[in-house]
């Protein structure tokens, strides 16, 4: 079978060894890639699909993967969390494990797609039935991904119609100076307004003019034109 069709294992993995990982990854590197990488070529969605198959990986191999180098494994690292925290087998000491690595292992988690591929299942989904100051903590941190944790979590609970922690998290960072984390405050005021659009409009309110004109785009992308030309209005003002 040509590299280009390879689809992972038709069933689960004979081993959950990071390194079996790492070989079935290499793997799926297309014979025709460009460059010299030993995953260059592989689309995102053949590794999430890989990661699929790996989901059991003890917590101990998938940090091994964040450890790597190569982008593509630590993608296929977040990938395995966030497949085995969706998985309703999942037990709940197996969901704190998968939690305390990602929060233990942030500074391997720093790019917004390693953020944004795990953080809303392993942290967020986690902290629906406990306490969230974690995410207090993280949205102070020096860290710009993990101020974006702390937001992005918190659509987890925007799912629930639990706005408080959103709200709360964006009230720090209204004015981060970080682009991705700005982004992702708009982001998820846009998906906080979507629930309710009063809350929405009295934060805009208070903060449309002074707020990174980023976040401000993002935050009222799915409002009328007229409300859109208002806020952009009061920020130019």
């Amino acid at each position: 079978m040509p590299a280009t069709a390879y689809a992972g294992p038709m069933s689960a993995p004979a081993s959950l060894a990071a390194s079996a990982f790492v070989r079935d990854l290499a793997a799926l590197r297309p014979a025709d890639a460009d460059g010299d990488g030993p995953y260059d070529g592989i689309g995102m969605g053949r590794i999430f699909a890989l990661a699929k198959e790996y989901k059991a990986m003890p917590p101990g191999e998938i940090e091994q993967l964040l450890e790597d180098d190569h982008h593509a494994v630590k993608v296929g690292a977040v990938s395995i969390m966030d497949w085995r925290a969706r998985d309703r087998k999942t037990t709940a000491e197996q969901r704190r494990e998968l939690f305390d690595l990602y929060i233990r292992r942030h500074d391997r988690i720093d790019t917004w797609d390693l953020v944004d591929r795990s953080a809303i299942w392993v942290v967020g989904e986690y902290l629906a039935d406990k306490p969230r100051d974690v995410l207090d903590r993280l949205a102070g941190s020096a860290t710009p991904m993990e101020r974006r944790t702390a937001v992005l979590s918190t659509f987890a609970f925007i799912r629930r119609g639990e706005l408080d922690d959103t709200y709360r998290i964006a009230e720090t960072l209204v004015h981060d100076p970080d682009e991705l984390v700005a982004k992702a405050v708009g982001w998820m005021l846009r998906e906080a307004g979507k629930r309710d659009h009063q809350r929405q409009a009295s934060f805009l309110n208070a903060h449309a003019a002074t707020m990174p004109r980023v976040m401000l785009r993002y935050a009222i992308e799915k409002l009328d034109k007229a409300e859109r030309d208002r806020y952009l209005a009061m920020k130019r003002g």
